[in-house]
């Protein structure tokens, strides 16, 4: 079991840049994979980037299209947090940001593929 908490959110102007931390306790964090997803009003739950363990200090990530040159998505174990950089930041970036982990590493794009959650940061990007 692991239990997760973001932070970070907020509210920025169109091309800032928050920091969103995902901290997790509970078991053994580095054999999680963790991905972001966001939800807007309205509209689906939306995957944003995965971060994956595939062996000693080598990580995967994945990253959706729409945030690739903008997001950067990072995990220090020893503090046993994930951190989404989200630089550019636009209006239709607004939206509640979820951490969550699966235990496995397939399937991190789909939300229903994944066992524990965190209850979200709201980020509000103004125009």
């Amino acid at each position: 079991q692991v239990q997760l908490v973001e932070s970070g959110g907020g509210l920025v102007q169109a091309g800032g840049s928050l920091r969103l931390s995902c901290a997790a306790s509970g078991r053994t964090f580095n054999s999680y994979s963790i991905s972001w997803f966001r939800q807007a009003p309205g509209k689906e739950r939306e995957f944003l980037v995965c971060i994956t363990w595939s062996g000693t200090n080598t990580y995967y990530t994945d990253y959706v299209d729409s945030v690739k040159d903008r997001f950067t998505i990072s995990r220090d174990n020893a503090k046993n947090t994930v951190y989404l950089q989200m630089n550019s930041l636009k209006p239709e970036d607004t939206a509640v940001y979820y951490c969550a982990a699966a235990d496995g590493s397939r399937g991190l794009r789909t939300w229903k593929n994944m066992n524990y959650w965190g209850r979200g940061t709201l980020v509000t990007v103004s125009s």
